[in-house]
């Protein structure tokens, strides 16, 4: 016997400031604080919620080992100071590991098993390098019809680089456009209603009194645009994944460290507790296209999750499209004749930061937000996911 879904709304969604790996702000900083950190904020910004009714916290991250290993999502939940009847559980689709946490959540209260869930990604590639730190690639990946399975990321950018036909020239200004529309949005406080502040604790072995001197110091906005970025400077840059390639690490996006979190609830939760949604979950939508040409995933990605929200793409406002590369942003902008003023608007990955497992829940909070401040409609997270697949989900403005 079939049963309607009933809706999902988003009541808090917020995210740290992104740091930059390995050597940034947040080398030192453990990711499961950073999660920590974002689930207390979002907890926080729902103050007439009992925390007792949460039952669940799912949270996506992209190599889930060492420092961000061992089921990162519960011990984080009991980190924070949580009733320790909410459960967690960790999950790993890549780069769209964050938004496929908050379409779980959503689901979950959808199908009517859940009440308040909290839907989060973090990631530190300051303590967890890319691939993790013992890699083992099964060996019929190297055969030739699977192949593309081995590629690196930045060889399958340059796939698409020369598929579609997009130049080094179109690459380097899509980057510093990237920059340029970041550094104006800090500037004008664009991120602030998103962002969760940080305190970074340093300590320092003082040698002359024989003590240790702790520093703090609070951050609240992204490590990695740059005002200085020019034309004249991504142009001298190599190659840095085929040599006679277009994709440089100035047209790439940057390795991070970061965290955001969501609050997700029923209708039922809503009118309970006199709550003012953010935000309701509309579709989410992953479609896979062969490994070799992975960037170009969210050209499927994201007309199935308009037709599982019954929407047309005209009708979507404001697209965080993941910027991993320019190559493949331009693909998939020029492949669906994206708005290019829609995409992006305050800058993406290759300014921003893409914290990995932690990218789909930080850009939600920014399309969330951004909806609600430009009075708009529909928001759309899409990237593409390594393997070969694409993710796309969709909010609306309540």
């Amino acid at each position: 016997m079939s049963k309607q879904l009933q809706d999902a709304y988003i009541v808090a969604a917020t995210r740290t400031p992104i740091g930059k790996a390995p050597r940034g702000m947040f080398k030192n900083t453990r990711p499961d604080d950073l999660l920590v950190r974002a689930i207390q904020s979002a907890v926080a910004q729902v103050p007439g919620l009992d925390p007792k009714l949460i039952e669940d916290a799912i949270v996506g991250c992209s190599f889930p080992e060492g420092a961000q290993g061992l089921n990162m999502a519960r011990n984080a939940v009991l980190l924070a100071g949580l009733p320790n009847t909410i459960g967690g559980v960790t999950i790993n689709r890549y780069c769209a590991s964050g938004i496929t946490a908050i379409a779980m959540a959503a689901d979950r209260i959808r199908v009517g098993e859940a009440d308040v869930m909290i839907a989060a990604g973090a990631e530190s590639m300051s303590m967890v390098p890319m691939m993790g730190f013992h890699p083992s690639i099964n060996i019929n990946a190297f055969k030739d019809e699977n192949v593309g399975m081995a590629y690196g990321m930045g060889l399958t950018a340059e796939k698409v680089a020369q598929q579609w036909k997009v130049s080094r020239e179109a690459q380097d200004e899509f980057s510093l456009a990237s920059h340029q529309k970041a550094i104006a949005a800090q500037e004008a406080g664009e991120f602030a209603d998103e962002m969760t502040s940080f305190e970074i604790v340093e300590r320092f072995p003082n040698l002359a009194t024989g003590e240790i001197d702790v520093k703090t110091r609070t951050v609240s906005l992204d490590e990695g645009p740059r005002a200085d970025s020019n034309l004249a400077a991504l142009a001298k840059l190599k190659p840095v994944f085929a040599a006679k390639g277009s994709v440089t690490a100035g047209n790439s996006s940057q390795t991070s460290d970061g965290a955001g979190a969501l609050i997700i609830v029923s209708e039922k939760i809503l009118k309970q507790f006199n709550l003012t949604p953010l935000a309701r979950f509309v579709s989410f939508a992953v479609r896979g296209v062969p490994p070799e040409i992975m960037g170009i995933g969210p050209k499927e990605a994201i007309p199935a999750a308009l037709k599982a929200g019954g929407l047309t793409q005209d009708q979507i406002d404001w697209i965080e499209l993941n910027e991993a590369f320019a190559a493949q942003a331009l693909a998939v902008i020029g492949d669906l004749g994206l708005d290019p003023s829609k995409v992006n608007p305050m800058g993406g990955a290759i300014a921003l930061g893409h914290p990995l497992g932690a990218t789909g829940a930080i850009r939600a909070a920014t399309t969330i937000h951004a909806l609600r401040r430009k009075n708009l409609k529909y928001g759309m997270v899409t990237m593409c996911v390594g393997t070969g697949m694409g993710a796309a989900g969709i909010f609306e403005r309540v």
